[in-house]
C-alpha cells in the first residue's frame, strides 16, 4: 500500500505552502483521507492525478504540479534564479530549500579545509569542490552536495559548468528541514549511481558518518564527533579534527 502523507510532506513533494494544501483538501480539490478528528492523510498518486485532471486548480506562483516526477536536467538550466534559495532535481522531481545557515557553512568550511590539506598529498591530481556545483548524475538526477572530491582517475567528469558523473566521496551537512532527503532519497540516489563513500554531518547533533560502497549497498564504516578519532579504512593517514569541525562559537 502506498505509504500516506501528513500535510507537511506533501507541501514539499508539491513544492506548496501548507497552507495551500489545506485550502485545498477544505476545497476538495485534492482527495484526503481522514484518520480521526482533524488527522487527515494524503497518497502522493491520487493528489497528483486529481490535480493532473483539475482545470480550475490555483497554482502558486512559481508551481508547477504536472512535470513534478518529469523534471530533467533540461528543465533545470530553464529554473530562474531565486535569491536565498537552491534548487535540484531528485528522481524528476524538484526539490527547493533556503541557502544553509551560518554554522552549516562554518562546517562546511572548516570539513573543507580538512579535506583539501589531506588530498594534496592523497590525490594531488583530484579536486574537491564546496556546494554551489551542478552534479548530474542522471538527466532526472542534479544535485549540490556540500562537498565533493573527484579523484584524479575520475577528471573525465568535469565540465566546464557542472560534474558530470558520480564523484569519489560526497558530504551531506544536514539541516533540521533536509534530514530525511539526505538519509534516504539522497542516499538511496547516490547508492544507485555508484559513488564510493558518502559522508553525513549532522551539525546539531555533532554526528559525522561515513559510509562506503560494499557489494552495491553503503556500509557504515565511522559515526563519530567531538573528542573521537576519525578512521576509515579507505583513506589512510586521514586525521580529522571533529572538534573544529563542530566547533560552534559561543553566543
Amino acid at each position: 500500500m502506498e505509504k500516506l502523507l501528513t500535510a507537511h510532506q506533501l507541501a514539499e513533494i508539491l513544492n506548496l505552502s501548507v497552507e495551500t494544501i489545506w485550502r485545498y483538501t477544505r476545497q476538495k480539490k485534492i482527495p484526503v483521507i481522514e484518520l480521526g478528528d482533524k488527522q487527515y492523510r494524503y497518497q502522493r498518486e491520487v493528489v497528483l492525478a486529481a490535480l493532473a485532471g483539475e482545470s480550475g486548480v490555483v497554482k502558486e506562483e512559481g508551481s508547477d504540479y504536472f512535470k513534478q516526477g518529469e523534471y530533467t536536467y533540461e528543465d533545470y538550466l530553464k529554473l530562474p534564479e531565486e535569491p536565498g534559495y537552491r534548487f535540484e532535481i531528485l528522481e524528476g522531481w524538484l526539490v527547493k530549500e533556503p541557502s544553509p545557515s551560518v554554522q552549516h557553512q562554518r562546517v562546511s568550511a572548516i570539513l573543507y579545509r580538512q579535506l583539501a590539506i589531506y588530498y594534496d598529498q592523497f590525490d594531488p591530481e583530484g579536486e574537491i569542490f564546496s556546494a554551489p556545483l551542478d552534479v548530474t548524475l542522471t538527466n532526472k538526477n542534479v544535485v549540490q552536495p556540500d562537498l565533493l572530491f573527484i579523484s584524479g582517475a575520475r577528471r573525465e567528469i568535469m565540465r566546464r559548468e557542472r560534474i558530470d558523473g558520480p564523484c569519489d566521496l560526497v558530504v551531506e551537512i544536514m539541516s533540521p528541514r533536509n534530514r530525511r532527503k539526505d538519509r534516504l532519497q539522497k542516499m538511496e540516489i547516490y547508492r544507485k549511481a555508484g559513488i564510493p563513500h558518502y559522508w553525513l554531518v549532522d551539525p546539531e547533533d555533532e554526528i559525522l558518518e561515513a559510509f562506503m560502497l560494499k557489494d552495491g549497498n553503503y556500509s557504515l564504516v565511522f559515526s563519530g564527533g567531538p573528542g573521537d578519532q576519525f578512521k576509515h579504512p579507505a583513506f589512510s593517514g586521514l586525521e580529522l579534527d571533529l572538534d573544529k569541525v563542530f566547533y560552534r562559537p559561543p553566543d
